[in-house]
């Protein structure tokens, strides 16, 4: 199954954003919640079950100059085995222009037993823009083995090079469960913050030879986050495991998504900035 979908906010000259584009196909449906702050919510609803092996989904983001976009899922994607030899493939291409505002927190991508599956995302940012950005992988549903997954993600900021990240699990991937890579956790995730006003991040980093380098956060049994400054523009990612997608998913929201949001919104003019 091929399908495409875009979604185009813009500033409405009134201090909100309206959605000029909003247009899909199963599965990959657009839906817009019911309004409860300045920024719109829009949903990707799945039409059809998977992400399954031979399925090709695009989806298209562009926040205009000034606009704020809130982008959800209505539940976590599950990649799931199709034909032999088959790959599925979901690229997101976003572009977040001048003073603009993007909020993508999707649900959990799962690696269902026997999948082959591609996640890629390319963020452009406008000097200026602002960026929330959650991703989650959970390696195969409840007591089953992880299926292949490949999620690769990269975003430049104001033309430069800001982050490039990418991550293999499953049986194509050797050592992918061991202590190089995610030390027996079955979920892991990241969060970018980028911010132009502040650096996000931890609101004191540790100083090492003049510069800065990651802070670990505290975590509870089995799991693990740590904040690192970019150096390629005003962010910070926060990169966790955990042993479940519950503890992961309380790791990179608490307190970082509300924050984000809460300063997207205007409900509080505060940087993109989370506690030590």
């Amino acid at each position: 199954m091929r399908a495409v979908a875009r979604l185009v906010a813009v500033a409405d000259g009134r201090g909100g954003t309206v959605l000029r584009e909003l247009r899909g196909e199963s599965p990959l449906l657009l839906r817009q919640a019911a309004a409860t702050d300045a920024v719109p919510t829009v949903y990707v609803v799945g039409g059809a079950a998977g992400p399954l092996a031979g399925d090709d989904l695009r989806l298209t983001v562009e926040v205009g100059p000034g606009a704020a976009l809130r982008v959800r899922t209505v539940a976590a994607s599950v990649a799931l085995p199709g034909r032999a030899g088959a790959v599925s493939r979901m690229r997101v291409d976003a572009v977040v222009h001048a003073a603009g505002t993007l909020l993508w927190l999707p649900e959990q991508l799962v690696a269902a037993a026997g999948c082959d599956h591609v996640a890629e995302s390319r963020v452009q940012l406008a000097e200026g823009a602002r960026l929330s950005w959650r991703e989650e992988l959970v390696c195969g549903r409840y007591a089953e083995p992880a299926g292949n997954v490949v999620v690769t993600t990269s975003v430049d900021y104001a033309g430069r090079p800001l982050l490039r990240q990418s991550l293999a699990v499953g049986p194509a991937a050797p050592g992918w469960a061991g202590p190089a890579v995610l030390g027996g956790a079955t979920a892991t995730g990241s969060l970018l913050l980028v911010d132009p006003a502040s650096p996000p991040g931890p609101a004191v980093a540790e100083a090492t030879g003049g510069g800065t380098r990651g802070r670990v956060r505290p975590t509870g049994p089995g799991a693990a986050a740590v904040w690192l400054p970019l150096a390629g523009g005003p962010a910070a990612l926060l990169t966790a495991t955990a042993t479940d997608a519950h503890t992961l998913r309380d790791l990179l929201t608490t307190p970082a998504e509300d924050t984000a949001e809460a300063t997207a919104t205007g409900r509080r003019l505060t940087p993109l900035r989370v506690g030590p």
